[in-house]
């Protein structure tokens, strides 16, 4: 991060916006760094739910400037589980231990620094048992993005004692696409671990129809380039903005109407192809 620019730090929670939980953390890295530039890039994980906060944080850094990165999805706050922070490129992440950074800081260049956030002078204090976010996390990305060395923060441990989340994969065939939904958006479009390459490998064009199981219900999908390329209310599959396989129905929520979520099975098979 350059001396002459304001630092940044980005938060990626499960708190919402309905409560305090994000201002207070916005609160404590301000009070460490004033300077610092805060971007919300999301507080709508589903509660507790490490794998979807993990699968968002992944798909996320890509388009993340190299900043400090504060990611919490927390359910074992208070426990014996270690908070840590860990260098991977450009970029510090700084949150629990439980796998929800792993699958981001490997898409990031992989680790090139892991320390443990043992010590106390760069918490809040006293730090609550349920809180961390607030209290452990957010001062030390504040006194990261002041420049604080992380070695400071307390012990280097090594890779390999790091907590993994390796996150679902697909099974891709000429034809054929196996996979399991990874997380719901807002909108009900049903992420999946398929990249836009794989549709590519599967033959998944523009056009082609689809036979596809979700959630053990059998459906026909399109496979589309945008939304309103069908009619309103018919299911399709795209490459979203990620370079991700997204299940949408257009103007409607793919979750509801398939009744799946995160877990749910998928299997797609091509049954035909659309007329030009």
């Amino acid at each position: 991060m350059s001396a002459t620019q304001p630092p940044i730090v980005t938060f990626l929670t499960d708190y919402g916006l309905d409560d305090p939980f994000v201002g207070l953390c916005h609160a404590a890295v301000l009070a460490v760094e004033p300077r610092t530039h805060i971007v919300d890039v999301c507080h709508s994980v589903p509660p507790q739910d490490v794998r979807a906060g993990a699968f968002l944080l992944a798909q996320c850094v890509p388009d993340l400037p190299p900043a400090v990165h504060v990611a919490v999805v927390d359910p074992g706050v208070g426990t014996a589980r270690r908070g840590i922070a860990i260098r991977a490129g450009s970029h510090l992440f700084v949150g629990p231990d439980n796998g929800l950074m792993w699958p981001a800081a490997v898409r990031a260049g992989g680790i090139q620094g892991l320390w443990e956030l043992a010590d106390p002078a760069y918490h809040r204090q006293p730090v609550s048992r349920t809180f961390h976010g607030r209290d452990v996390f957010a001062p030390v990305a504040g006194h990261l993005a002041a420049g604080l060395p992380p070695a400071r923060l307390g012990p280097a441990l090594e890779p390999r004692d790091l907590a993994r989340l390796e996150l679902p994969g697909a099974t891709v065939t000429e034809d054929e696409i196996d996979a399991e939904v990874v997380a719901v958006d807002r909108f009900g479009n049903l992420q999946l671990p398929v990249t836009g390459n794989d549709l590519a490998r599967a033959g998944f064009t523009p056009g082609t129809r689809l036979d596809a199981t979700v959630a053990g219900g059998a459906w026909t999908l399109t496979v589309t380039e945008t939304f309103a390329a069908i009619p309103q209310g018919a299911l399709g599959v795209l490459e979203d903005s990620f370079g991700y396989a997204a299940i949408f129905a257009n103007a409607g929520n793919a979750a509801e109407r398939l009744g799946a979520g995160p877990g749910a099975g998928v299997a797609l098979r091509i049954s035909g192809r659309l007329p030009h």
